[in-house]
């Protein structure tokens, strides 16, 4: 059975345009990559955890700001990896300086037997659609368009 995670693409409107925040991940892995490498913030959640449920606490946990106002579904898409993602739409005037994202740890560099924490999150920005497109995970980009298509169906 594929692994699962959720997630919650946020959204706000600046000069009547549409933008949406994106998390970059951190690590030495992602430090020098841009294009592609960006995300909604999701996370990881077992059978029997509410996939909403388990949003809201991952965005907590990567963002350090609680998500209260009401969110949409988004559907589901797949990741090369075969992880299946559920995301959710909500409507935010985050604030990016606020981000305080949870530490998790790993052998840097490989084979040093040093272990070190780095931020799961290393940065959060707003985007404009077409940024946002050439940013994201490729498997996310349907997401930004579902919420798109919602947003001009009002």
């Amino acid at each position: 059975m594929p692994k699962k995670s959720a997630g919650i693409l946020l959204y706000r409107y600046e000069a009547g345009a549409l933008l949406v925040l994106l998390v970059h991940p951190g690590g030495p892995f992602w430090s020098n990559r841009d294009l592609g490498a960006w995300s909604i913030p999701k996370g990881e959640y077992e059978a029997g955890e509410e996939p909403e449920a388990a949003a809201h606490r991952e965005f907590l946990e990567e963002t350090g700001i609680a998500v209260t106002g009401p969110l949409e579904p988004l559907g589901e898409a797949r990741l090369k990896s075969g992880k299946l993602i559920t995301a959710f739409a909500g409507e935010s005037e985050f604030d990016i300086a606020s981000i305080r994202s949870n530490l998790f740890e790993m052998e840097w560099p490989p084979g040093s037997g040093r272990m070190q924490s780095f931020p799961e999150v290393d940065r959060a920005e707003w985007f404009t659609l077409e940024e946002a497109r050439a940013k994201i995970n490729a498997a996310q980009k349907a997401f930004i368009d579902r919420l798109q298509d919602r947003r001009n169906r009002r």
